[in-house]
């Protein structure tokens, strides 16, 4: 299950990096207002991803830490984002929604691996 993992954190994190690559690049021009701080988190956290599938992929003790920080960002970014920011397209909201989506699936491919529960607080 842990492969499955390692192959979706690659391909959100090779997404990440070529798609924001492009926007900074000035290679695609969107047609909606852009938070270049926000693209260049999601181009540092697509690094981070390709990094995390990796250490999924080679079973390195660390995955479960990675993973967590990597779902947590994504998260607290997200909330930033619906709450707090005005200037915020729906396309952003929508690309972070699916970022959370697929590491909280990644999550649960992986914790069996390394946890009996998926949440354990107490260890």
């Amino acid at each position: 299950m842990y492969k499955i993992a390692a192959i979706l954190a690659l391909l959100i994190g090779g997404i990440s990096v070529i798609s924001g690559s492009k926007v900074l690049l000035g290679i695609d021009v969107k047609d909606y207002a852009v938070l270049n701080w926000l693209v260049i988190y999601n181009v540092i956290f697509g690094a981070i991803s390709i990094l995390a599938a990796y250490f999924i992929w080679k079973n390195k003790s660390l995955v479960k830490n990675a993973v967590v920080f990597i779902l947590a960002s994504h998260t607290f970014v997200a909330i930033y984002l619906y709450f707090f920011s005005e200037s915020v397209a729906l396309q952003s909201i929508k690309a972070m929604s699916f970022r959370i989506s697929i590491w909280i699936l990644i999550y649960l491919l992986t914790f069996k691996k390394f946890n009996k529960q998926p949440f354990n607080i107490t260890k």
